[in-house]
C-alpha cells in the first residue's frame, strides 16, 4: 500500500526537525566527536535551515504525493492551520474597531500620501502611510507594502527610497497602498515596542490580516487585493497570502526558498513549519494562494539563487493541477542582490498591472525603464503617524507584553 504524504514527510523529516533547530540558533555545531562543522549558508550569508539532500527529497514527495487540485487544496488548509495554531491564532480572535488616526496629506506628482495608525488589538496600534493616487478610482485595486529587515537608521524598514518609491509609482497606477511597519519598528520602536520578541511572529499575522480589513474599509475593491515585500517583507507576504484568502495576488520578493525560512525570530520563532507529525517549508507556504496569481522574484546572489530549476517548477506544477500554469510566474535576475531595487520594481509592475487591472503606462515607459521623476523621498519623520496635532493615545499600549488578545 503507497504511504501518505503526511506519514513519509513524518519519517523523513525526524532528522531535519533536529537538524533545524541546531541551523536557526548558530552558525557553526559540534559534531559528536568534537569537530566544528559549517553550517551551509548562501551567498548573502544565509543560514540554510535544510540540507540541499533533505529540500530536494521534500520536493520529490510533493510531486508523489500531491496529484489532483483536491489534494493540493487539503495540503493547503494543513498548512494554514498549522501557520494559525503554532502562533496561536486558532481561532482568530475578536476583530476590534480600528479606529483609525491620520495625519496630515501630502499632494506629490500623481499621488498623495497620508500616515495612519489603527487598532489592530485595544491599544495595539499598527502605523503606517497610505498611498493613493491624485485621480478618483471608483473601488480601485489594494496592495499591502510589508517591509524587511532593514534596522539600520540611514536605510531604515519602510523609510527606504526604495520602499516609497514603489508605493509611489503603484498608487500613480490607481492602487490604495498600505505601507506599515514591522512590529517594533519604526514611530512604535521609540514608545517602548521591540521586534525580538516571543510573539512577534504571531502579532505581525495578525497585523496583516487587519491591515486588510484597513484597506477594505477605506473602498478598495476587495476582490483586488495584493501583497508585495522584499526580504523579511516576502515573508510577511506569504505568510498573509497562505492564512487570509482575501490577498489575491502575491510576489513575495527574493524570499522565496526550498532551504532557507529566513533568521529572525519573527520568522523561526514559533512552529509554523513544524509540529510532532508535521512539516512544511516556505516553498508550500507561498503555494498556498494557487491558482491565484503568484509571481517570485528571484536573484543568483541569495538563497533564492535556485529558483528557477528547484522553487519555481514545483509551485507551477502545483498550480498546473488546476490547469493555471500560467498564474505563476518567476523573474530571476541573477546578477542582483538581496533587495527590491530598480530591477526588481521593474519586474513586479506589469504583473500588478496585469492582474490587479491597474495602468501600467503611469508607472513604466514603453522601453521598460521607469517613470520615477516627481517621486518624493520623505524623511522618516515625515512619515510618522503621532505628533503635536496628533498625540500618541493615553491609553494606547507602549510595549509588547502588555498585549491582551480577546477571544469572545
Amino acid at each position: 500500500m503507497k504511504p501518505t504524504f503526511k506519514i513519509t514527510s513524518f519519517l523523513f523529516f525526524m532528522l531535519t526537525i533536529v537538524l533545524s533547530s541546531l541551523y536557526i540558533s548558530c552558525t557553526n555545531n559540534k559534531s559528536k566527536t568534537g569537530k566544528t562543522t559549517e553550517v551551509q549558508k548562501s551567498k548573502a550569508g544565509q543560514i540554510y535551515q535544510w540540507s540541499e539532500t533533505e529540500g530536494n527529497e521534500f520536493l520529490r514527495q510533493i510531486r508523489q504525493n500531491i496529484t489532483t487540485p483536491e489534494a493540493w487544496k487539503k495540503r493547503a488548509k494543513l498548512i494554514r492551520t498549522q501557520i494559525l495554531l503554532a502562533t496561536g491564532l486558532e481561532p482568530l480572535p475578536e476583530k476590534c474597531p480600528l479606529n483609525p488616526i491620520y495625519g496630515e496629506t501630502r499632494i506629490f506628482d500623481g499621488y498623495q500620501v497620508d500616515n495612519v495608525a489603527f487598532e489592530s488589538l485595544p491599544g495595539v496600534y499598527v502605523t503606517g502611510s497610505l498611498y493613493s493616487s491624485t485621480e478618483v478610482n471608483e473601488k480601485p485595486p489594494g496592495i499591502l507594502s510589508p517591509h524587511g529587515h532593514w534596522p539600520n537608521k540611514e536605510d531604515y524598514g519602510r523609510y527606504r527610497p526604495d520602499v516609497q518609491k514603489r508605493c509611489a509609482a503603484m498608487a500613480r497606477m490607481g492602487a490604495i497602498v498600505f505601507s506599515y511597519d514591522m512590529v517594533g519598528y519604526g514611530q512604535l520602536a521609540e514608545f517602548g515596542w521591540q521586534h525580538k520578541h516571543p510573539e512577534t511572529m504571531k502579532l505581525q499575522i495578525w497585523n496583516g490580516i487587519r491591515a486588510i480589513d484597513f484597506l477594505i474599509s477605506r473602498g478598495v475593491n476587495p476582490e483586488l487585493i495584493g501583497c508585495t515585500g522584499a526580504s523579511g517583507g516576502g515573508t510577511q507576504t506569504f505568510q498573509i497570502a497562505a492564512v487570509d484568502s482575501r490577498i489575491s495576488v502575491s510576489v513575495p520578493v527574493v524570499m522565496v526558498s526550498n532551504r532557507h525560512f529566513g533568521g529572525c525570530i519573527c520568522e523561526l520563532g514559533m512552529p509554523i513549519h513544524k509540529n510532532k507529525d508535521f512539516v512544511t517549508n516556505n516553498v508550500e507556504i507561498a503555494a498556498c494562494i494557487a491558482p491565484n496569481p503568484l509571481l517570485l522574484v528571484s536573484v543568483g546572489t541569495d538563497a533564492t539563487e535556485t529558483t528557477p530549476e528547484v522553487e519555481y517548477p514545483i509551485i507551477k506544477y502545483i498550480y498546473g493541477l488546476f490547469g493555471k500554469s500560467e498564474m505563476v510566474e518567476n523573474a530571476h535576475l541573477p546578477d542582483d542582490q538581496h533587495g527590491y531595487d530598480y530591477n526588481k520594481r521593474a519586474a513586479v509592475y506589469p504583473f500588478l498591472a496585469k492582474h490587479l487591472g491597474l495602468d501600467l503606462s503611469k508607472a513604466m515607459n514603453p522601453d521598460g525603464t521607469l517613470i520615477e521623476k516627481g517621486i518624493v523621498i520623505e524623511e522618516i519623520e515625515d512619515l510618522y503617524t503621532f505628533d503635536e496635532n496628533h498625540p500618541f493615545p493615553d491609553d494606547a499600549i507602549r510595549n509588547n507584553d502588555d498585549i491582551v488578545w480577546d477571544w469572545h
